[in-house]
């Protein structure tokens, strides 16, 4: 089992454990497998920060994050839908604030 790690806010849920990988699908069919980084909660809404991994990007690589806002719940209280967040305004505020409570987990450049 990898190490579990936490977070610098309380604004931010980070992953169970490093390296969890979800796979999504799209309204096309089409799956991606994403790095699941970890989960901001901003002004009552909950959006997710992932990296997409393939064979050439394996989790715990770094390169380009997508931030999907949580759209649904499941009966345990867990995000079970997400939609890409596009909103530029809206991701660069939720970006600063995951930069500033994951700032000892990730280096950013």
């Amino acid at each position: 089992m990898a190490e579990i790690r936490e977070g610098s806010a309380p604004n931010f849920a980070p992953p169970v454990e490093e390296g969890m990988v979800f796979e999504f699908e799209d309204e096309k069919g089409e799956i991606s497998q994403l790095e699941f980084l970890g989960l901001i909660l901003h002004d009552e809404q909950r959006f997710g920060f992932f990296f997409p991994v393939d064979e050439d990007d394996p989790a715990g690589s770094s390169g380009e994050v997508l931030i999907l806002e949580v759209t649904d719940l499941d009966e345990e209280g867990q995000p079970c839908e997400f939609e890409l967040l596009d909103d530029e305004e809206i991701a660069a505020q939720i970006y600063d604030e995951f930069r500033e409570a994951t700032k000892d987990l990730y280096d950013f450049e």
